[in-house]
């Protein structure tokens, strides 16, 4: 038996929607939640027009020749958007003639592109008993057939599998929000034998060691330790009665436990660094979960990635700024504070679930509103944007070079240190055997 999608029944009018815009063929992003037992779809996104130049007229589409490369990189964008606890589930293509082969298995192809570019940029690894399907939806616009299947993405050789594709209304309404404000000060060391200019490259390995601190540290859920395996609203009152109300809040304590939960003999070795890149300040992050009898493992999880990913993107976004503005061969570089962009809040349309994105300094309301309507095809009012939290920094500092000959002399003093005792050893030897020697020429003589 397939898997079963409950999809916001608004997400089944949009689609509507651009079946009967008169474009021979359609591509875009499906958005929402797994679970063990089905799939939630929150959001349909249609891929933005890619601009042609103009001596390159249009030809029609061949359903086979999907733009792979465009179509990842919004699903890329879009994933930056979303908040702990959503995800990319699939694609979808509206097109027309009649469903074809080459169609699923066009579908197909792009299903594992997306995925393949989405855990590229990861720091966490999925559990063991995750959901790895994702869905391949291709619905006929002159018919209005709809047929859906998925694919196990963690399998290349993987067919696909019917599934059921059923419309529910306020799926989204009531949702389950958690929250956290989690402090950042971080020391990335870089390396002397790295070159200047990789600093993405230091970062990421910096904060991958901080993520593996995240994922050991302990989560307290409205000031309670709960096992994992208990139902998260478990000894709270349910909302009962208008699902249009605000989604129940759960706020939560991060207590990050460091330097703990290992035995092992440590294996740390002293390196020479040309520098150091700190980041600091305090960033807001939240993730959403269905109501269908959530358990304390998927909340505390949705949030985890959510807080790794948003530091992870922001970082991100940060060096694909400065390599715009600076180029990416920068080969030397004296101390720099940058600002990582801020994190703002919009809601989804037709749901209580908030969306994610980021600002920089320079950034206008009307650019962010411009993004959310290129991105996720939703108009955004300026009164419904909401920024989360101060400012955070970034410090890169380099080694000065009169540390630099410091770092010299304490090690030419630690080898001449060194040469003296070994010295000093033969000397005491010589001095022993020479005693020795006396010692047993008077005795043998008496």
């Amino acid at each position: 038996m397939g898997r079963t999608y409950l999809v916001e029944e608004g997400v089944g009018q949009y689609l509507s929607e651009l079946s009967t815009a008169g474009r021979p063929r359609v591509t875009g992003l499906l958005l929402g939640q797994c679970s063990p037992q089905r799939d939630f779809v929150l959001r349909a996104v249609r891929t933005p027009p890619r601009e042609q130049p103009p001596e390159q007229p249009c030809s029609p589409p061949q359903v086979a020749a999907l733009d792979e490369e465009w179509i990842t990189t919004h699903a890329t964008q879009v994933a930056r958007m979303l908040p702990g606890g959503l995800l990319v589930l699939g694609v979808f293509m509206i097109a027309t003639p009649e469903l074809s082969k080459d169609g699923q298995n066009a579908l197909r192809k792009l299903i594992f592109a997306v995925e393949k570019s989405l855990t590229k940029r990861r720091l966490w690894k999925p559990a063991e008993e995750e959901v790895s399907d994702r869905a391949a939806l291709q619905i006929c616009s002159a018919t209005k057939k709809v047929v859906c299947r998925t694919y196990d993405v963690q399998d290349p050789k993987s067919s696909g599998k019917p599934a059921d594709w059923k419309y529910q209304s306020a799926l989204s309404a009531s949702w389950l929000a958690l929250g956290c404000t989690v402090n950042v000060n971080i020391h990335i060391p870089l390396l002397a034998t790295s070159p200047n200019h990789d600093l993405e490259k230091n970062t990421k390995n910096g904060l991958n060691r901080w993520s593996k601190q995240i994922e050991d540290s302990v989560f307290l859920i409205n000031g309670q330790v709960k096992d994992d395996d208990t139902e998260l609203l478990e000894g709270q009152k349910k909302l009962k009665g208008n699902t249009q109300s605000s989604p129940q809040f759960c706020d939560v304590k991060v207590l990050t436990q460091l330097g703990q939960g290992s035995s092992a003999r440590s294996t740390a070795t002293v390196q020479v660094c040309s520098g150091s890149i700190n980041l600091r300040g305090a960033v807001k992050c939240r993730a959403y979960i269905h109501n269908n009898k959530p358990r304390v493992k998927e909340a505390i999880q949705a949030l985890k990635r959510d807080i790794i990913n948003t530091l992870s993107d922001r970082c991100e976004m940060l060096f694909e700024d400065l390599i715009l503005n600076e180029g990416p061969q920068k080969k030397s570089f004296g101390r720099e504070y940058h600002v990582l962009p801020q994190r703002l809040f919009v809601p989804m349309a037709g749901s209580n679930v908030m969306l994610s994105d980021y600002r920089f300094g320079d950034e206008t309301p009307a650019e962010v509103q411009e993004r959310f309507g290129e991105m996720l095809d939703q108009a955004v009012q300026a009164e419904d944007i909401h920024t989360a939290e101060e400012i955070s920094t970034v410090d890169i500092c380099p080694v000065p070079d009169t540390l630099e000959d410091t770092q010299q002399t304490q090690l030419t003093k630690a080898t001449l240190l060194l040469k003296l005792q070994q010295n000093m050893g033969v000397v005491v030897a010589a001095a022993v055997a020479l005693l020795a020697s006396i010692f047993s020429f008077n005795y043998f003589s008496d």
